[in-house]
């Protein structure tokens, strides 16, 4: 089991610290909008969390012997989003304290410039500033850091594994593992 979870865990985390690496310079650029990134960030984590599928059906075939129970699948898969999630938040302490230290303050600035293109009134811009000025506080922390950038990709590979885990589960005797022919 630990290969085939090192595997995917690794092709997996790969995946989302390359796309991290893709997309922040762009986002911080200007030539990505954030509701563009946004989209891009999440569509590039359910591919990444494929491998979550294909670990916990390789782990079925190669190892169960075309048999897994939901709970084996559902442990070999989230030990995969872990370790993809553990790659996600190591890439982004990287990137964040190596190269944009001032990320939240941009992040700010860019969420109250779009609050106010969108003509919302002048309270509603001044409680947003005070929320992303706490915000900002708060992300200075590395622990409160990591935990945000844990928090924004974990449910995705949960998600992805109750999802493989009850698609692939396959009992003793049941489906193609189990010798049965199909009539033509």
């Amino acid at each position: 089991m630990k290969k085939i979870v090192l595997t995917f865990g690794i092709i997996s985390g790969c995946i989302l610290a390359l796309m991290m690496a893709i997309m922040m310079p762009l986002v911080m650029s200007g030539t990505v909008d954030l509701d563009q990134s946004e989209v891009v960030g999440y569509t590039s984590m359910v591919l990444a969390f494929v491998m979550v599928f294909v670990g916990i059906r390789s782990y079925r075939e190669n190892i169960g012997g075309g048999v897994i129970t939901f709970g084996r699948a559902f442990k070999v898969g989230i030990l995969i989003s872990l370790i993809a999630c553990a790659f996600y938040v190591v890439s982004w302490q990287i990137i964040y304290y190596g190269f944009i230290p001032d990320f939240e303050t941009k992040y700010a600035a860019r969420v109250v410039e779009k609050l106010k293109a969108e003509g919302a009134a002048p309270a509603q811009v001044a409680a947003k500033e005070q929320e992303m000025a706490e915000f900002s506080r708060w992300y200075k922390n590395p622990l409160v850091n990591v935990g945000f950038t844990f928090l924004e990709v974990f449910p995705v590979g949960l998600v992805g594994t109750l999802v493989s885990a009850g698609i692939l589960r396959r009992k003793p005797g049941s489906g193609p593992a189990s010798g049965a022919t199909a009539i033509a």
